[in-house]
């Protein structure tokens, strides 16, 4: 994901740019909340290296459609106005482009829009089917296929909320932001002159109770101890009337406001560190599909996007990402009780507010315990993972990757969230320094074009994706009310 902006740095007021193809239905470049959130999409790959080659290809195509626009480079926003001032993402007259949009009102109405502008980079990691029937030959289970797998998923899921403490600090690089995201509330960050609040030890603020965080869905109890438990919970969910959001109402004559007032207005609704995801084989919803044919890949949603990357992230992320994960899915997993998940909490808070600070002390087993043991004995522990990914792929990529980011456990310094906060103080400010960077990156995609069948290609993506949604308006023109409660039924 990353804002529009224009070229001094201020959030782009203009609608999706037609050159880029339909944002409801293009399978590679679409947006997320807001209008100018450009989201970006690579098709699923077994070659490690494809995803960030695709990536590469998608901005480079975008950037030469952006004339008078830059992509905003880091994970919190640029400087923001009012908050009616932030564009909701428009994505046209059907049945299926009103749901979406109505989602998004419900979020702006529930937690305001400026909380729709912060981005982030998404890892989305499954296993082949191949792999599943090795481990039944050799660990033979009475369960049925499906059930195995989605138990084996939702074990590595809970094992990946003890230790995913670990990736802001590693990864994160959103330690400082423009006091305007705020929205007049209060912290007790720093500040620079002209509005820069950071935190002298923070690695990422969009993961603190500043950033993306749905407080109240504290008393969701979203469990995920299993497959049945999980969906159980989401059912419920937006099932289940909540009287702030009947305040709120739901229509205001023809204008529909949310999809419903309900705890959530949808599955996706639910903010997680890591959700569990299947695609409907009929356009179930999520909740429904994942009941009906199991888990088929996790979503790890825990990355900043670095400035000072062209494309906000490295190839390294994705080596540790599996690395963590295969050591994840493999060892023991037991249910997360509620003092567990109190310690996962706060420990993912810690970090992300102050994960640099000398002597740094996390929560295991009930006890506070020194972070940069605790990190060590998980690069101990993730050694063999690395070996045998090595050994698949070949080469040595996963264990120099491990060896590389042990450094940082000691060596704060060489993270990204030192390196951008160092840049920010240099600059003077947060916008000044971002601003760079995207105009950095902007003429470097420019000064490398992509090949003519490279444009060829994505031209005929986005000629294919007009002509669907044209033929989307065409076809889904019932009644809005009737299209929801088959959504719902």
């Amino acid at each position: 994901e990353c804002l529009r902006v224009d070229p001094q740095g201020s959030l782009a007021q203009t609608r999706h740019p037609p050159e880029l193809g339909s944002k409801l239905v293009h399978p590679w470049i679409t947006t997320d909340y807001a209008e100018a959130l450009l989201e970006f999409i690579t098709p699923p790959s077994q070659d490690p290296d494809f995803p960030l080659q695709f990536l590469d290809q998608i901005h480079r195509f975008v950037a030469a459609r952006l004339p008078d626009e830059l992509m905003w480079a880091g994970s919190m926003p640029c400087r923001l106005g009012n908050d009616l001032d932030i564009p909701i993402a428009d994505y046209g007259s059907s049945n299926q482009a009103r749901f979406k949009q109505v989602y998004r009102t419900g979020l702006w109405h529930r937690y305001g829009r400026h909380m729709q502008t912060i981005a982030g980079a998404h890892y989305n990691w499954s296993l082949p089917m191949g792999f599943w029937q090795l481990m039944q030959d050799s660990c033979p289970a009475d369960q049925p296929e499906r059930e195995r797998i989605s138990a084996s998923y939702f074990g590595l899921i809970r094992n990946f909320l003890r230790y995913s403490w670990l990736i802001p600090y590693l990864f994160g690089a959103s330690p400082a932001l423009d006091d305007s995201f705020l929205q007049g509330r209060t912290s007790d960050l720093a500040s620079l002159p002209g509005g820069t609040l950071y935190g002298p030890y923070a690695t990422s603020l969009r993961m603190s109770d500043l950033g993306y965080q749905n407080r109240a869905q504290a008393n969701l109890n979203v469990s995920f101890d299993s497959l049945e438990a999980y969906t159980a919970a989401l059912e419920t969910a937006i099932r289940t009337p909540d009287p702030y959001y009947q305040a709120v109402g739901l229509r205001q004559g023809d204008e529909w406001l949310q999809l419903n007032t309900n705890l959530l207005q949808i599955e996706n609704e639910f903010y997680a560190p890591m959700r569990p995801k299947r695609i409907g084989r009929s356009g179930e919803r999520p909740a429904k599909a994942l009941a009906l044919y199991g888990v088929e890949y996790v979503e790890l949603r825990l990355f900043d996007l670095n400035p000072e990357l062209a494309l906000g992230i490295a190839p390294e992320q994705a080596r540790f990402a599996d690395t963590l994960l295969l050591m994840c899915l493999f060892r023991d997993s037991p249910p997360i009780s509620c003092r567990e998940q109190a310690e996962n909490d706060e420990n993912k808070s810690r970090v992300a507010t102050r994960g640099r600070l000398p002597g740094l002390r996390l929560l295991a087993h009930n006890r506070e315990q020194p972070m940069r043991p605790l990190a060590h004995q998980l690069f101990d522990d993730m050694q063999p993972y690395a070996g045998l990914l090595d050994l698949a792929y070949g080469g040595s990529a996963y264990q120099d990757t491990l060896s590389r980011l042990r450094e940082r456990v000691d060596h704060p310094e060489l993270t990204p969230s030192a390196q951008v906060l160092e840049g920010v103080l240099r600059q003077g400010s947060f916008l000044g320094y971002t601003l760079n960077c995207a105009r950095k990156h902007h003429a470097q995609w420019l000064d490398h074009p992509l090949s003519e069948p490279e444009i060829a290609r994505f031209e005929a993506q986005t000629a294919a994706s007009i002509a669907a949604h044209h033929a989307a308006e065409l076809r889904d023109n019932g009644p809005f009310e009737d299209y929801l409660a088959r959504y719902f039924a």
